[in-house]
């Protein structure tokens, strides 16, 4: 009896280049994230103003992403269906992110505002060519859904690499030890993006070809498509809820000045991150080879939820107790970070296999758009910090921060702490429910993506599923 050969259709060059990439692209979505909201209100420009500006970017993407999708499955270029656009990822990303982070000193506050809403949604849309093609380039480097699970694992793994360096780097750059300006740290990260980035582009393969015109949907169609896709809407609805809510990065490097007493302590919390990730990492593979995937996930969600909440309880009494708590709430989270976007291949099987319609560039889009959504996360973690009477600051970097020794109110130090902690609690408990509903699984995904394939029949594929869908 023949069997398909598929545990390694991809060589180690192209992983290896096609996990670089999440590392660079990992350091420009951590940088922008994690330094943004912190660079503006240091800049002068009132909590209100730049919560309202990143709304209005966010509306953009409701329409740049979506056309992107579709002119990515419409636009067929000779040399790649993912590789072409990433050339040209490689180059915009790093470039845009250095222009966000170079606002003219000059310039009035509406001006700077006005420089910020440009720059950002510039940054959105390359960002966007930059995550849709990355995505899809695993299924077209491999038809083995366990292997795409181990390449994107891995890869997320990657990306939190990136997420720990830009961290560790920047947060000392632009610390009251370090000195340097937002702008000096953007530029010397976007030539580590750069190198990063660019070598899947040239390694990479697209070796698997799919049995149906993936371009040959309208408009109606493709509505259709995403209303069809239950589990597409119901995986991305507790991305979202849980994203959203996610306002910890939006005020990170303020809580460890203002509550211990240096902007340095963030690199501590990251260790305390780092560390029990770091060992969760190298059996990601084995593990997920006798537990499906979305069972693993689901808990360690849950137990996100509830480390969280704990983290709120500890308080800010003591720096070794937070760190304590911080390090068992970044177990669950390892795994949630590892495998938040391995579930799009899977939903994009699931499409194809009960409507037909190989959409996967909508799919990806959705991916790319809700990653992009959940930076909300920011102006919802500013909407409610102004209800605390925060006070404006105006300064390069922390060093210019402590020299004019700005305090802030008990009342705005509350806010703060609800915004860092309690907020994020409640959202990853309420994003649970949409879940509870969700019930693809490894062994029914491997079954829809062979015969989305052709190596077998969509009836065989239907005779061996675990249930109905």
């Amino acid at each position: 009896m023949e069997e398909k050969q598929v545990t390694r259709q991809t060589g180690n060059g192209e992983r290896i280049s096609f996990w670089s990439y999440f590392t660079g692209q990992g350091m420009a979505n951590s940088f922008l994230t994690g330094m943004l909201t912190t660079y503006l209100l240091m800049n002068g420009i009132a909590l209100a103003q730049v919560a309202f500006a990143m709304v209005a970017v966010k509306l953009w993407d409701a329409m740049s992403d979506t056309f992107f999708g579709v002119l990515f499955d419409k636009i067929h270029f000779k040399s790649g269906r993912s590789l072409p656009w990433l050339r040209v990822a490689m180059v915009m990303v790093p470039v845009m992110t250095i222009i966000v982070f170079n606002i003219p000193g000059f310039l009035t506050p509406e001006a700077k505002l006005l420089w910020f809403a440009l720059s950002y949604v510039l940054w959105d849309t390359v960002y966007t060519i930059s995550d849709v093609p990355i995505y899809n380039l695993v299924t077209l480097m491999t038809s083995d859904t366990t292997e795409r699970n181990s390449i994107l694992s891995i890869a997320r793994m990657a990306a939190l690499v990136g997420t720990f360096v830009t961290s560790m780097v920047a947060t000392f750059m632009v610390s009251e030890a370090g000195g340097f300006t937002f702008g000096t740290a953007a530029i010397v990260l976007a030539i580590l993006m750069f190198l990063l980035m660019s070598p899947v582009s040239f390694v990479a393969k697209e070796r698997v070809h799919t049995t149906t015109q993936s371009a040959s949907y309208t408009l109606r169609q493709m509505w259709q498509y995403v209303r069809s896709n239950k589990y597409l809407q119901r995986y991305y609805l507790y991305y979202i809820i849980a994203g959203i809510t996610w306002t910890n990065s939006a005020v990170d490097l303020f809580v460890s000045y203002y509550f211990f007493g240096s902007a340095l302590v963030s690199t501590l919390t990251m260790v305390a991150m780092a560390i029990p990730m770091a060992l969760l990492a190298p059996l990601m593979g084995m593990i997920l080879k006798h537990v499906d995937k979305f069972r693993l996930f689901f808990w360690s969600a849950a137990a996100l939820a509830l480390t969280t909440f704990f983290v709120y309880l500890g308080g800010t009494h003591s720096l070794w107790v937070y760190l304590a708590l911080v390090a068992l709430r970044s177990i669950p989270q390892g795994v949630v970070l590892t495998l938040n976007l391995t579930f799009t291949p899977d939903v994009v099987e699931y499409g194809k296999f009960s409507s037909g319609i190989d959409a996967r560039g909508i799919a990806f889009a959705i991916q790319s758009f809700s990653g992009k959504l959940i930076s909300l996360a920011q102006p919802l973690g500013l909407f409610v910090l102004g209800l605390f009477a925060w006070q404006p600051i105006q300064a390069s970097s922390f060093a210019d921060l402590q020299k004019m020794a700005i305090t802030q109110s008990t009342t705005a130090l509350n806010g703060l702490w609800l915004v860092a902690e309690l907020l994020p609690a409640i959202g990853a408990a309420v994003a649970l429910i949409p879940l509870l509903f969700y019930h693809l699984n490894d062994h029914d995904v491997q079954l829809m993506a062979s015969a989305n394939a052709g190596t077998i029949t969509a009836d065989q594929a239907r005779a061996q599923l675990s249930r109905k869908y």
